[in-house]
């Protein structure tokens, strides 16, 4: 491969070599000299040999080496002199049909020399293809409009003619690939990015702020945090008692019980998450400790602390797979250190339309060559790169295990957000948030308050103020709180239809959003027990039976009182499978499946039988009651193929997105991501994430 590398010629200049015989051919033949046809043809046997021996053919030199063949045949062995002739309409006619049948085949004769430039993942890209396809229509249509001027011109406009659409062809060839990829896929976004300035230095008077940000979720707290820090009036305004949305926590009789979080990724060197504590002066290991996991699989159990122990244990149930089990964990972690790179300056990878407003067209261009093995990721399914290395179902089965932090099947999860969400808890281990997860989203609170920001909790906003297609800020009962900029750290859904509104929208983009799918939900079980199980691991998880046990007072033993421990029992769940809360049929349901739950668990912890003192239960409506997230939804939007997430600036100028809603969605890492973003976009990408 390496040797290779060394004697690949770049596509442009391939194309050029390319057509060297049919220059020769025209120049000589146009002097009347028979070594036009015939030089050309051991040009082309030259530059056909080598593809022979790889048997790797080029379209355009295998069309040179037929065609100078017959040409020779008919000019030297049977006298014909059409070919001589007639050699700027036929070379030129010959090459539209080349051009043409190579589209109708769907191999434009482009596509073949340009892979030559882009790495195998970028191959089957749809942009990629679609590029070629359009390259290869111009040059047919070059082809055939000059075909047609040397059957109707004379010398020498069929020189200058023939040679300026050529010239055009090769511009068009060199400048178009870089500047489509770029096109494409911000031409949609820039109707988006609009651009509000904000000077933090202007002194702001009562209720009047630089940013507003509604909702006090994590992304929402991050932004804030990253924002107060550069000297940004910020306030954050929070409907409950408390911040955090889904990262909080509540007590029960001395138990301590987090709404959820329980395994945060993020946490490595180069991790989003770590990144924000150095930058806001905290210490992960203040904040956050390692989890130990279990999984139970056909009545197997496989613990593993790191990713040596975990692939050791899975090559010894799966001996036949232990070569490939290696090699999908070490191509897995050189794509997700790709995914990483170049994160130094403003702490997250980016999205292709940042990607391009950030760094340059050039950049996106690039990004197939400088990350070939995360973009291979990116244009596959989950279940597409299990098949690729494994062979038993089982193990796939397991390595699908932690695709609940996604809320997505393999065949329809993106293989990046599997390896992003999922495998890199395998790659570099989930952290327990230290003291509970309402201790983080504290953290994040105090450090908005103590660098002069506000944050408000009880104050739900009813309306988000627009005039003139521009936000100016919100409004609560009768009191107005003005800004340029809004940050909603709520669902799309609640942003748009209830605190915008539908009148001021586009009817289009208010269908789209009406038509989003809500992510499943999770029904959750708070068990207070008087007994120790700190022998047990963090994580419990029963592939087996469907469900998760999450023993948080192992993680952290001051979440329950001495010799006694705090647990988490979770399962997915539907919110349509529930009736009306306050219902003696919602009563009735939830006391069911709190039950089976328990008894679940005490098959897999039999201390746990007797020792029960205190016990909750939380359905999809109690989330949807305590965070106000539609259909009491984990990850807000549904994550598969097939949704199109919001971008995180909305169609209205000043109103931002930051939350699970938006790229790249949900899990504490995904919206820490989103809130980074949007703290970087506000500050028009300056000084980076410092």
């Amino acid at each position: 491969m390496e040797e290779n590398r060394k004697i690949k010629i770049p596509g442009m200049l391939y194309i050029l070599i390319s057509f060297i015989p049919w220059i020769i051919y025209w120049i000589l033949c146009s002097m009347g000299n028979t070594l036009g046809v015939l030089i050309p043809l051991i040009i082309s046997l030259i530059l056909i040999n080598p593809q022979v021996q790889r048997r790797d053919f080029n379209l355009m030199d295998i069309t040179s080496l037929l065609y100078f063949s017959i040409a020779n045949v008919a000019t030297f062995i049977f006298n014909v002199s059409v070919f001589m002739e007639q050699n700027g309409f036929m070379g030129y006619f010959v090459l539209f049909l080349m051009a043409l049948i190579s589209i109708i085949v769907k191999q434009p004769y482009t596509l073949q020399v340009s892979k030559r430039d882009y790495p195998e993942a970028y191959w089957k890209d749809k942009s990629f293809l679609a590029i070629n396809n359009l390259i290869t229509a111009v040059w047919a249509g070059i082809f055939l409009s000059n075909a047609v001027i040397f059957l109707f011109f004379s010398f020498p406009f069929t020189v200058i003619l023939s040679n300026v659409l050529v010239a055009l062809g090769i511009i068009f060839s060199t400048i178009f690939p870089i500047k489509a990829p770029a096109y494409f896929t911000t031409k949609e976004f820039k109707r988006y990015d609009w651009n509000v300035r904000v000077e933090p230095k202007i002194p702001k008077g009562e209720n009047e702020y630089d940013v507003i940000i509604v909702g006090s979720g994590i992304a929402g707290l991050v932004c804030g945090a990253l924002l107060s820090r550069r000297g940004y009036k910020v306030l954050v305004m929070e409907q409950h008692s408390q911040v955090g949305g889904y990262c909080s926590s509540f007590q029960r009789g001395g138990f301590v019980f987090n709404t959820g979080v329980e395994d945060v990724s993020g946490l490595w060197e180069r991790g989003p998450v770590t990144r924000l504590l150095e930058v806001l002066g905290l210490k992960r290991e203040d904040l956050f400790v390692r989890n130990t996991t279990r999984y139970i699989l056909k009545g197997e159990e496989i613990s593993a602390n790191n990713l040596e122990e975990f692939t050791n244990a899975l090559s010894s149930i799966h001996p036949e797979e232990k070569d490939n089990i290696s090699s999908f964990f070490s191509d897995a972690e050189r794509a997700y250190i790709e995914c990483y790179q170049g994160t130094e300056i403003y702490g997250v990878p980016l999205p292709a339309e940042l990607i391009v407003k950030v760094w340059g067209e050039r950049e996106l261009l690039d990004y197939p060559r400088k990350c070939p093995l995360f973009y291979d990721w990116m244009n596959k399914t989950y279940i597409e790169k299990l098949d690729e290395y494994f062979n038993d179902e089982d193990l796939k089965y397991l390595m699908s295990a932690l695709l609940g932090y996604v809320g997505t099947e393999p065949e329809k999860t993106p293989a990046s957000s599997a390896l992003t969400a999922c495998v890199s808890y395998y790659l570099h281990g989930g952290y327990f948030p230290k003291g509970g997860a309402q201790r983080f989203a504290n953290t994040l609170r105090d450090f908005v308050e103590e660098q002069g920001g506000e944050v408000l909790t009880r104050h739900k906003v009813d309306k988000i103020v627009v005039e003139k297609g521009k936000v100016t800020g919100v409004r609560r009962g009768e009191n107005t709180f003005e800004a340029p900029i809004v940050v909603a750290n709520a669902n799309a859904k609640t942003t748009f239809l209830e605190l915008v509104g539908e009148d001021i929208l586009d009817k289009e983009f208010t269908r789209y959003i009406k038509g989003l799918k809500m992510s499943p939900s999770a029904f959750m079980v708070f068990l207070g027990a008087d007994v120790d199980l700190s022998s047990y691991p963090t994580l419990i998880k029963n592939l087996d039976e469907g469900y998760e046990i999450i023993i948080n007072s192992n993680a952290d033993p001051a979440l329950a009182p001495d010799g006694k421990s705090s647990i988490t029992l979770i399962r997915g769940a539907n919110y349509h499978d529930f009736p009306e809360r306050g219902t003696e049929e919602y009563v009735k349901k939830k006391e069911e499946m709190k039950e089976m739950l328990i008894q679940k668990a005490e098959k897999v912890i039999p201390e746990l039988k007797g020792h029960i003192v205190v016990q909750d239960a939380a359905t999809p409506k109690t989330l949807e009651r305590y965070t106000l997230m539609p259909e009491g939804a984990l990850y807000s939007f549904d994550q598969s193929v097939e949704v199109k997430r919001p971008y995180f600036k909305a169609p209205l100028k000043g109103l931002y997105l930051a939350s699970a809603s938006t790229f790249p969605g949900g899990g504490i890492e995904a919206v820490v991501m989103s809130g980074i973003i949007c703290a970087n976009d506000i500050c028009g990408w300056e000084g980076g994430l410092l």
